[in-house]
């Protein structure tokens, strides 16, 4: 990875910057006069390094997209959302209703869920965490938007739960490009914290819908992929939904499930727990 952030090309005028702290990726897709930027990072300083990387590409006002509304995709939202506009209102940020009503309502109860999990994953951010301005997305979707990029069509798609119960998709087809955010991960296992693992699988089987096998795939974290390797992860997850919900009608203990499940006995017990509060109607 670069050393500083820095955008590159992954479709035709889409380009990620993949940035280092927690492999997180931010999607740049250019239009007429016009752009979108997917995520925003999760602090004041890396928004800022993004939007300085931002303006080395282009001059455009930016539309702003989240894909799901944990820290690391979200929390810049305020520094990108006042780019070169300091003295007109903050430009549209996009996300799934369920996101807008958490950042709004619940933002502090999500401050305090990132300062415990940066304690753990990158220790070197937490405190800065504390103190960032939260901003709420103020345009939602519900199932599917459009958006008019300067004649240039960007598609945002809910199409149900998995790594969150308000994950988008950003399709830009004359691209070829799929955004996944964190329904897709590469480099490391999928993150099952605030998952829903049965409904997972069906969720990433309509993202591949999208694709064809020159599609270029952007994960929420690490490297772009193609259509092969969200097929090998979409089956993982099926195998994933098969054990929770045959080792819940054994009455089997998590644990016991999760020693035999996809993605490693530790990342899978918190899969199988969830799972299982799924399959119980407690979640």
């Amino acid at each position: 990875m670069p050393s500083r952030a820095e955008f590159a090309e992954v479709g035709d005028d889409v380009y990620v910057l993949r940035y280092p702290v927690l492999d997180v990726n931010a999607t740049l897709i250019l239009g007429d006069g016009e752009a979108i930027l997917v995520d925003t990072l999760a602090t004041e300083a890396q928004a800022g390094e993004l939007a300085v990387a931002v303006r080395a590409v282009t001059p455009a006002a930016l539309t702003i997209v989240n894909t799901h509304h944990h820290f690391d995709h979200t929390f810049g939202n305020a520094v990108l959302a006042d780019l070169g506009s300091l003295s007109s209102p903050p430009r549209p940020i996009w996300a799934h209703a369920s996101v807008a009503a958490l950042l709004r309502d619940r933002a502090e109860a999500v401050r305090r869920e990132a300062y415990e999990e940066a304690l753990r994953l990158a220790p070197s951010i937490a405190e800065e965490l504390l103190t960032v301005p939260i901003m709420a997305p103020n345009e939602t979707v519900r199932h599917e938007s459009t958006l008019d990029l300067g004649g240039r069509a960007v598609i945002l798609y809910h199409f149900g739960r998995g790594h969150t119960d308000g994950d988008l998709v950003v399709h830009v087809p004359d691209a070829e490009v799929v955004v996944a955010g964190d329904l897709v991960e590469e480099g490391a296992a999928p993150s099952f914290d605030d998952a829903y693992p049965l409904e997972w699988p069906e969720t990433v089987a309509a993202l591949l819908r999208l694709t064809t096998p020159s599609t270029a795939i952007v994960p929420g974290h690490g490297a772009a992929v193609g259509q092969n390797f969200v097929r090998g992860q979409h089956e993982e997850l099926a195998a994933l939904d098969w054990v929770i919900r045959d080792g819940h009608a054994d009455g089997a203990p998590a644990e016991h499930v999760a020693a035999k499940a996809p993605f490693g006995p530790d990342v899978a017990l918190v899969a199988v727990r969830r799972g299982y509060a799924e399959l119980s109607g407690r979640l």
